[in-house]
């Protein structure tokens, strides 16, 4: 019998760089794709994998992620399975909240411990596609304490990530985080006999960043944790391990990105409009999974869409829809032009009567307004855009934040809930 896991996904961080879409939510439950959550890609990944006792330790803004949760993971009651939320709570032996991914964790060991030989633990806010099997397999046949999944970039890139310097056989040796002096750059270049190793082709990668994502020997962990007050793993606790423990990389190959910025978090989605996009949620064999809504078909009345996504219960009425994604119960009306925008949708349909009392107090119903033109811009779930409004950085503002919209790195976030007047021009 092999050696049994059990995954930890840390939810709780205030994702502060991607304000103001976690103005009213954690950065995990942050909607991807029209229809999905940031928080669906490591549970479908642990799913997938067969490791399907999963902790999701919470703290910042969670009503939404829990809400998510509880109604989109639901094993049956005839198998040891499950999603289980740990929030910050106060006891009688700690009164604070988390402090970091590390404390957050020793504020559960006994919870998490008692459950398996091997922690997995994972971000859940990144956007990728992983069988953790094969990499709790090298962990074990490596012998290592600690295993490290990394990613391969290019040289340009490494001032971007911490990077792990490895031996020839894939130990790991130093981290060095986001480091910019030429010497420690060309320093920790990985060598070229642990591409052979990993059996890898390098393509013009020369540096391995960590992706955040470790497997631990419980007792390794416990004592660890339980012998230090590090609160945080990628910036404590992995640097002081690689000093004395055996932490061995792993390689991973496929498309990671952790998308912790608007720039980022915009580009991501945007990929996934294009015909060959760099993440698939088109994999049959494993989906993304995600809540069951039970919503109709998308409705296009005479209009062009080129190059977008429309999710379902969404009407788009005789507008242009360009590299667009547009999420879930979307209202699009008559004359809209939408390019490189994404739309969340919205969390309900407004009824007829809902749209009149506020229409009688000059409040816009939820969705885009006629005549509507908007670009670069990532529209919130529930946000009511009036009509004849022009949302295209005008004034080409590179950064602005208001109580109604922000603009990040030249991008418009109308944030959820908000509303944009008639007439509006950004």
């Amino acid at each position: 019998m092999g050696a049994s896991v059990v995954a930890v996904i840390m939810a709780g961080g205030q994702g502060s760089r991607l304000y103001p879409l976690t103005k009213m939510r954690s950065k995990p439950a942050v909607p991807i794709a029209g229809r999905f959550r940031l928080i669906d890609v490591p549970i479908s990944n642990c799913i997938h994998s067969g490791y399907r006792r999963i902790f999701v330790l919470t703290q910042f803004a969670s009503h939404s992620l829990h809400r998510h949760i509880l109604v989109s993971y639901r094993f049956d009651a005839f198998h040891p399975d499950f999603v289980n939320l740990l929030s910050a709570q106060q006891t009688l032996d700690n009164r604070d909240w988390y402090q970091g991914t590390a404390d957050a964790v020793r504020q559960n060991l006994n919870y998490i411990t008692d459950q398996a030989d091997l922690i997995l633990i994972l971000a859940g806010d990144h956007l990728y596609r992983m069988d953790y099997r094969k990499f709790v397999e090298h962990h074990i046949r490596s012998g290592a304490e600690i295993t490290i999944a990394g990613t391969l970039v290019a040289e340009n890139q490494v001032p971007e990530f911490g990077i792990m310097k490895v031996d020839p056989a894939g130990h790991i040796v130093e981290f060095a985080e986001k480091p910019k002096d030429p010497g420690v750059i060309a320093s920790l270049r990985i060598p070229d006999s642990a591409f052979a190793v990993a059996g890898l082709n390098p393509a013009g990668r020369t540096h391995l960043a960590s992706t955040g994502i470790y497997v631990f020997n419980r007792d390794v962990l416990k004592q660890i944790l339980g012998a230090s007050d590090y609160e945080d793993f990628g910036r404590q606790v992995i640097p002081e391990a690689i000093r004395t423990r055996k932490v061995v990389s792993y390689f991973f190959d496929g498309y990671w990105e952790d998308i912790g910025t608007i720039p980022a978090f915009f580009e991501a989605n945007l990929n996934l409009t294009e015909p060959l996009p760099k993440f698939n949620f088109y994999d049959e064999e494993r989906p993304i999974f995600t809540h069951a809504r039970f919503l109709p078909g998308s409705k296009i009345l005479q209009s062009d869409v080129l190059g977008s996504i429309l999710c379902e219960g969404s009407i788009i009425n005789r507008s242009r829809i360009h590299h667009s994604i547009i999420g879930v119960r979307s209202r699009i009306s008559e004359g809209c032009f939408m390019d490189r925008t994404i739309v969340m949708g919205a969390d309900y349909f407004e009824s007829a009567e809902e749209k009149a009392g506020h229409e009688a107090q000059g409040v816009p119903p939820i969705g885009i307004g006629r005549d509507s033109e908007i670009r670069n811009a990532i529209i919130d779930k529930n946000a009511r855009i009036g009509r004849g409004v022009r949302l295209v950085n005008a004034r080409g503002v590179r950064d602005e934040r208001t109580e109604s919209y922000c603009i990040v790195d030249g991008i418009i976030v109308v944030p959820k809930n908000a509303v944009i007047p008639d007439g509006t021009v950004l």
